[in-house]
């Protein structure tokens, strides 16, 4: 995504807090354990001395389990069909699933996503120790290109800060790089400012399908990204505030990428976007035509959601580039509420009929795919 000037307070503090305290965001916490019970590091999900089977490991960050770190356990678990059980703890490195670690499983072991943390501090245009700089894709703090991920009650943060760095023009920080087909989130937090999600998959030609639920993502500009097929349900979007500008807009939710060919974008449902930030400075979407795909048509579909007074009601989206209109892009709402959804300019807010939101669902866009109907 292009880069804006932006200065914010450390969110590194928070990150830490929220590991020991659980403090911030509100999605449900793990049960409470009763006075005077021995703790359990790895919850209901056994131990090392007490695995379920070979395939699932154990990630403690002061030694109690197989691993002390995330990347670690990952390199050991090769081949198909491994969970990782993981203590709580931040966890500060990135890791990287490739894709012939397929159908893995990580597992927040208190089941409370505050409580485990996955962060790293890489930006686009940090410096790489061999020479050049990351890129866009090489900030991720998390990458998943395997198919049949998935994750549950897990943070995955980038906390690199903008004002901290001034030298450096490349500000896309992202927490999550998820390419892979297959790939599930359950109650998980994606936390960053520029790029923080980044909804993708392998290849222009590869149609990943992508599912989250009942998560949390915040940032500023384009934090929800990306070519993927990817259902949002249930899920909270939070844009941050911003210091450094004094006018209108601050940034974007949504900067989809779809393919032509892919008749399916992302799909918000049920879900509730809100703001730390003045009313009406974001935009809900631009549309993303990278110069690697100049043919792109990007979708999003917000439909039964709620949008808070943050969101631009009057023009929730505008162009990335004037060359690729958001007017020719397929973006499209169905029956939203909130202050940001009221429709004064028609022909800024294009809707569903009756008749297309009929498959404007998560089976519609997912398949004979039902992740939903994993237990967690």
């Amino acid at each position: 995504m292009l880069s804006q000037p932006h200065v914010s307070l450390s969110r590194r503090k928070f990150l830490a807090a929220s590991a020991a305290a659980g403090a911030v965001v509100g999605l449900a916490a793990g049960p409470a354990r009763a006075a005077g019970t021995r703790p359990r590091p790895f919850g209901r999900y056994g131990s090392p001395a007490a695995r379920p089977d070979p395939k699932t490991l154990y990630v403690h960050p002061g030694g109690a389990g197989d691993f002390t770190t995330v990347r670690d356990a990952v390199a050991a678990a090769a081949g198909s069909g491994h969970t990782l059980v993981i203590a709580p703890g931040v966890y500060r490195q990135t890791v990287a699933v490739d894709p012939a670690r397929t159908e893995m499983t990580w597992i927040g072991a208190s089941e409370n996503p505050r409580d485990v943390v996955i962060v790293y501090d890489n930006a686009a245009g940090t410096p790489k120790p061999g020479g050049g700089t990351y890129g866009t894709t090489g900030s991720a703090t998390a990458t998943v290109q395997a198919d049949g991920f998935t994750a549950r009650w897990i943070t995955f943060a980038n906390d690199w800060l903008r004002a901290d760095h001034p030298d450096i023009t490349g500000t896309q920080a992202v927490a999550l790089k998820v390419q892979g087909d297959r790939s599930a989130f359950h109650h998980c937090r994606f936390l960053g400012h520029q790029d923080t999600l980044y909804a993708d998959s392998m290849a222009l030609g590869t149609f990943a399908r992508q599912y989250f639920a009942h998560c949390y993502a915040e940032g500023d500009v384009d934090f929800v990204f990306g070519r993927a097929t990817a259902v949002f349900e249930q899920c909270r979007f939070r844009t941050l505030n911003r210091t450094d500008l004094s006018a209108a807009p601050y940034g974007f939710v949504f900067a989809p990428s779809t393919a032509a060919a892919n008749p399916l974008g992302y799909l918000v449902t049920r879900s509730r976007v809100d703001s730390e930030a003045p009313d009406g400075y974001y935009k809900l979407a631009r549309p993303w035509v990278p110069s690697s795909d100049t043919t792109a048509r990007p979708m999003l579909t917000v439909r039964d959601t709620w949008l808070g007074p943050g969101v631009d009601a009057v023009a929730p989206y505008t162009n990335m580039s004037n060359a690729y209109p958001w007017q020719s892009m397929r973006f499209a709402e169905y029956r939203n509420t909130g202050p940001g959804a009221a429709v004064s300019v028609p022909e800024n807010r294009p809707q569903l009929t009756s008749e297309q939101a009929r498959s404007a669902t998560r089976a519609g866009y997912l398949g004979d795919w039902e992740p939903w109907k994993e237990a967690c």
